[in-house]
């Protein structure tokens, strides 16, 4: 899945899996859910292409660390956790102005069946 629809240059994360505790419901913020999280940022791969360096890169671990963080807050939103990433994104790499986030709530509790609830946001 690409949550950016562009042709740049970009760094993607998909489909990270967490158990996280979001969600409006009680129930929800005791017993959790599992989500899936996808994440892409325009950004220059190629220097990093050209130097084999990772100081030159977007850090993949670095990414996830601060996805991992954030998904481990509870949140009655979504819309909140996708933000506060963004945010936090913004922050850390200020020269990186294009990024989007994907989070998918599996099975959530809408009174039948669906196979996930999502948000998508943009930076």
């Amino acid at each position: 899945m690409n949550v950016l629809n562009t042709h740049k240059n970009r760094v993607e994360l998909l489909n990270m899996e967490f158990w996280s505790y979001h969600g409006h419901f009680e129930e929800e913020q005791i017993i959790g859910n599992k989500y899936l999280v996808s994440f892409s940022a325009e950004a220059d791969i190629i220097s990093p292409g050209k130097s084999d360096d990772l100081k030159d890169a977007l850090n993949y671990q670095e990414v996830y660390d601060l996805i991992s963080k954030e998904m481990a807050v509870p949140s009655k939103l979504l819309e909140n956790v996708a933000y506060r990433i963004l945010e936090n994104f913004r922050s850390r790499y200020p020269h990186i102005t294009n990024a989007a986030i994907s989070i998918s709530k599996l099975n959530p509790p809408v009174g039948g069946k669906v196979e996930c609830a999502r948000v998508v946001m943009n930076l």
